[in-house]
This record gives structure tokens, C-alpha cells and sequence, in this order.
């Protein structure tokens, strides 16, 4: 089981995902006590970007987490070793949100892939 494997520590995954959202928010008052080179998504600050679009993988199998056929998602909160994210469509280079949300166990995901910034309408 996830929780085996990764010893019900989701603490390395947990904070990349903080991480993520804070950038999303743009909120970084504490930046330098943060670690941060860069405090907002996107090449530079004139450009808003909103997302950073990630797929998460399943520590057991080292699959893409699938839901409801997508794979890319927009992560919305993490408490503790729970994570809830937005499914997101991707096509034609482009990413559209969706009103579709999950919750995910961070100690069933292994890994995170992140993808280039980009702005969504929410």
C-alpha cells in the first residue's frame, strides 16, 4: 500500500504543493524566509499567469493519477496529506478549467510533474 511505502510522510510532496498555491496566490510576503528565487509564476513579473498546471503519479503503480479521463490539474488547497485540485482540459495548446474538484491522499502520489505557467479563467 502508498501508506507503506512512503511511511505516511507526505511532508516532501505536501510542501511543493504549498509551494505551488502560495505562487498562485502571489502570495509571498516572507519571500526571503521562504527560499524563493522568484515569487510569482510566469518568465517575468509584467506577464499574469494564475497556474502552474501539474499531473501527479501514483506511488504504487508510477502512473499518471487519472480522473475522470484527465490528467492535468490545478491544484487548489493541501492540508496536511490531503490535497484538493481542479481538473483541468487541455487541448489545441491551450488549458481550460473545469468546476470539477478532487481530493487526493498525498501519500498515495510519488511524484509531481509541473508544466509551463499559463493563465486560466476561472
Amino acid at each position: 500500500m502508498c501508506e507503506e511505502k512512503n511511511n505516511n510522510n507526505c511532508g516532501c510532496i505536501s510542501e511543493i504543493l504549498k509551494k505551488i498555491i502560495r505562487l498562485q496566490r502571489n502570495s509571498f510576503e516572507n519571500c526571503n524566509q521562504e527560499g524563493c528565487g522568484r515569487p510569482f509564476l510566469g518568465p517575468d513579473e509584467i506577464i499574469s499567469y494564475n497556474t502552474r498546471p501539474v499531473s501527479l503519479y501514483n506511488c504504487t503503480t508510477g502512473g499518471l493519477w487519472t480522473v475522470d479521463g484527465a490528467t492535468i490539474f490545478r491544484l487548489e488547497s493541501v492540508d496536511d496529506c490531503c490535497c484538493t485540485c481542479r481538473l483541468l482540459n487541455f487541448e489545441n495548446g491551450t488549458y481550460t478549467s473545469t468546476n470539477q474538484f478532487f481530493t487526493i491522499d498525498l501519500n498515495c502520489v510519488s511524484a509531481v510533474k509541473c508544466y509551463d505557467d499559463t493563465y486560466i479563467a476561472m
